[in-house]
C-alpha cells in the first residue's frame, strides 16, 4: 500500500537519480530535471539522495494515501495541502492513511518534487526506477501518471531522527531572466571567434519547444557556422548546447538522445541546470563563459553542502 492517483496533474513521473551505463545502447539516463531540488526532497525524508520520488511539471497531482508516511515537497511552489489544509514546502511532514495530498499550479518555477520516506515501489529497469517516456521504460509503465494508478511504498516511516530540524528555506529561482554558465566545446571551433563572442554577448529567448528532452532557444540573430551545423555524431550530455545549421541553439536535457550530429558550442555547467529546469517559455537566457576548473569546483562545493546537510540530520549520503 502507498498512494492512489486521483488526479495526475499535467505531467507527473517517477524519477530517481537516473539510469547510467546504457547510453551506448541509445538509452538516456532520464532522472530529475532539477537535481538539487530532487536531492533536497530525499534528504529531508531521510532517503539516499538518488531514491525514487515524483517529479511534477507545472501542476501537481492529487494523491490518496493508503498508508502513513513522511513526505517533503521541494522546487517550485505548488501550494501543497493535506485534506485542504496548507502544508509547508521544504519540510518533512507526516501524512496519515486516508489523507488526500493535493498540489496546485506551480509558481516561481516550473517543476516540483515530492519525496516519500523509504522510496516508491516500482520496477527497477536497467538499474533504475526513472521514467524515460520516449523509450517507455521505468516508473509506471514508462509513462506519466494517470488517474487510478497505485504505487506502493518500499519502507514507509512515521518518525525520523531530528524531525523538527527537517526543514529548509525554500529556494528562490530566477524570474524572467536566467544566467547560465557555460564551458565551451567540443565543437566551438566550428564557429569563428567573433561568433563565439556573440553567443555570450547576446541573450536568447526560451521558446515553447521546451520539454524533458531539450530546450530550444531563439536568438534575434542566429549564430553562423564557418561551414554548417553538422559534425560527426558523438555523445551528448545533460546541458550540451547544440547549434544546428539554422543557428538557433538547443540545450539538451534529462531525456535527450544519447548522440547527435549537430555542432555543440558548449555545455551548461551542472550546478546551473536547475535554473533552466525551473524556467518557462518567454524567459531570457544569458550565457557566461567559465573554465572547466570553476565548473568542477562549484559542483564539488554543492556536493559538500549536501553531505553537510545529511550529516546535520544524522543520515548518510
Amino acid at each position: 500500500m502507498g498512494i492512489v492517483v486521483e488526479n495526475p496533474g499535467i505531467q507527473t513521473t517517477v524519477q530517481d537519480e537516473g539510469r547510467f551505463g546504457y547510453q551506448q545502447y541509445g538509452v538516456s539516463p532520464a532522472g530529475p530535471m532539477d537535481t538539487k531540488s530532487f536531492f533536497l526532497a530525499n534528504i529531508l525524508v531521510g532517503n539516499k539522495r538518488g531514491e525514487s520520488a515524483l517529479e511534477m511539471t507545472f501542476m501537481g497531482p492529487t494523491l490518496k494515501f493508503e498508508k502513513d508516511n513522511i513526505i517533503a515537497v521541494t522546487g517550485a511552489n505548488v501550494s501543497p495541502t493535506v485534506n485542504n489544509e496548507p502544508i509547508p514546502m521544504y519540510q518533512a511532514v507526516l501524512v496519515h492513511a486516508g489523507d488526500t495530498v493535493a498540489f496546485g499550479v506551480a509558481t516561481g518555477g516550473a517543476r516540483a518534487y515530492i519525496a516519500f520516506a523509504g522510496g516508491l515501489d516500482v520496477p527497477v529497469v536497467m538499474g533504475s526506477k526513472a521514467t524515460l517516456m520516449r523509450n517507455k521504460i521505468g516508473g509506471v509503465e514508462g509513462r506519466k501518471l494517470e488517474k487510478g494508478d497505485a504505487i506502493g511504498f518500499v519502507n514507509p516511516k512515521t518518525s525520523l531522527p531530528k524531525m523538527e530540524m527537517r526543514k529548509l528555506e525554500p529556494e528562490k529561482f530566477p524570474q524572467k531572466e536566467v544566467t547560465l554558465r557555460v564551458v565551451t566545446g567540443p565543437q566551438d571551433t566550428a564557429f569563428s571567434e567573433e561568433e563565439v563572442r556573440k553567443f555570450f554577448w547576446y541573450s536568447a529567448t526560451i521558446t515553447n519547444e521546451f520539454d524533458r528532452m531539450g530546450c530550444r532557444l531563439e536568438r534575434e540573430e542566429p549564430l553562423h557556422h564557418i561551414k554548417d551545423g553538422n559534425t560527426i555524431s558523438d555523445g551528448i550530455v545533460f546541458g550540451s548546447i547544440q547549434v544546428p545549421t539554422n543557428g538557433q541553439p538547443i540545450i539538451m536535457l534529462a531525456d535527450r538522445q544519447t548522440t547527435g550530429g549537430y555542432t555543440k558550442i558548449g555545455t551548461v555547467i551542472s550546478v546551473d541546470l536547475p535554473k533552466l529546469a525551473q524556467s518557462v517559455p518567454g524567459y531570457k537566457v544569458h550565457f557566461v563563459r567559465v573554465g572547466i576548473q570553476l565548473a568542477q569546483e562549484l559542483y564539488l562545493r554543492q556536493q559538500k553542502e549536501l553531505k553537510n546537510l545529511e550529516r546535520c540530520l544524522g543520515q548518510r549520503g
